[in-house]
């Protein structure tokens, strides 16, 4: 039974897309605030998430896309490491961003105020 190396880059697809979406996530919300800075400094805030889509689309959207881009990350850096056997360090980093986020994400679900 040989045992696998660690490398820093990954080797399979799911592994590839995770450090790919993780790399994108903190684009997105870059993005995001320099609409909030520039396009939409003197419009208020929506009370809900529909109101804020209405209200800053571009906005919402950038951020909307940024959060689905960290927990998508987790999604393939798990099915990288469980199904594919990924050693990858980048892969474990980008799977450990995306749970934060995904943590954050049910946290501001459950506990809303």
């Amino acid at each position: 039974m040989s045992e696998r190396s660690w490398t820093l880059l990954p080797g399979s697809r799911p592994g590839r897309w995770s450090v790919g979406l993780i790399g994108v996530m903190p684009i997105l919300f870059i993005l995001g605030l320099s609409f909030s800075s520039s396009i939409y400094e003197s419009v208020p805030a929506g009370s809900n998430l529909l109101a804020d889509i209405a209200a800053r689309p571009l906005l919402t959207i950038s951020m909307l896309a940024g959060m689905a881009a960290g927990a998508a990350g987790l999604m393939t850096g798990l099915i990288a490491i469980f199904k594919r056997r990924e050693r990858a360090i980048l892969v474990y980093l980008s799977t450990v961003i995306g749970g934060l986020v995904t943590f954050f994400l049910v946290s501001l679900f459950i506990f809303p105020e």
